[in-house]
Parts: C-alpha cells; structure tokens; sequence
C-alpha cells in the first residue's frame, strides 16, 4: 500500500530552459522591480506619519536609471551594432555611464537617507521605512542588472 508521501517521493520536477534565458532574466527582474514598488508604495500608506513624499524622488530617480542602463543595447556598447546611431560608441559608453552613476548616486540618497532620517535619530520611532526605502531602491537597482546582463542578443530573433 503506497501512501500520500510515498508518491510524493519519486515527483521529478525537470525544467527545460533551453533557450528560455531571456523570459526568465525578464520575468526575474518584473518580480523584482514589482516587490520594490509594491513594498514603497505600502510603507508610504503604513506609515504617513512618518513618510515624506519627498523620498520618492529618490526611486523616480532610480527607476529612470533602469530605464536608462537598458536603453542601450549590449552590442552598441561593445562596438559592434549594425547601427551606429547618432554618437556611436562612445556615445553608448557615456550613456550607460550616466545611467550607472545616477543608479549608485540614488543607492546612496537611499543609505543616507536610512541611517539620518530612520537609524541615528533618538526617540520612539520605526526604522522600518528608512530600510524599506533602501530595499525598494537596492530590488530596483539589482532588476536592472539581472533585466541588462540576464539576457542575450542572440535569442532575440
């Protein structure tokens, strides 16, 4: 007589990724770039009272550097597009160097605005908001990585 567990035992789960890197680095980085929102969005409800909207900035800032970083293809970085487009390489590099520096610059708002806002200031208060501010940007910042390094060209066609 098998039982319940006995069959659940020999349950062989077999993915086949093949050739599926790209929906699954997309849908990686939308869970993430979701949860980050998701989570800002109920921490400015939760706690008004202890939320600025002046914050918020920060993760526009953050999301227009995803939005940024991806813009530009890989191929046009390394120098090989078909295309060179209006500033060509260099052009692509200066681009994805902004892109990054505005994602780090928005990291580190982020980090202050933890620790000066929510961790170092005495009384009766949660930190909460300062780290789920960090969190929302830091999800924000790895969704890009994962959404610009994740896939490959050569799956596209």
């Amino acid at each position: 007589m098998s039982g319940c567990l006995d069959q659940m035992m020999r349950c062989e789960v077999n993915f086949d990724l093949e050739g599926k890197r790209n929906a699954v680095a997309s849908i990686t980085s939308s869970v993430m770039f979701f949860a980050g929102w998701w989570l800002l969005i109920d921490t400015a409800a939760i706690y008004a009272d202890n939320w600025t909207n002046v914050y918020i900035i920060i993760t526009v800032a953050s999301t227009i550097a995803m939005f940024m970083v991806n813009a530009v293809s890989n191929s046009q970085v390394r120098g090989q597009a078909m295309e060179e487009g209006l500033l060509g390489t260099k052009g692509a590099r200066l681009w994805m160097m902004a892109a990054f520096c505005l994602s780090f610059s928005c990291l580190v708002a982020a980090i202050w605005v933890m620790f000066a806002d929510y961790v170092l200031v005495k009384g009766d208060h949660s930190v909460w908001p300062g780290v789920a501010l960090f969190l929302h940007n830091f999800l924000i910042f790895i969704a890009s990585l994962v959404y610009k390094f994740g896939r490959t060209e050569e799956l596209w066609g």
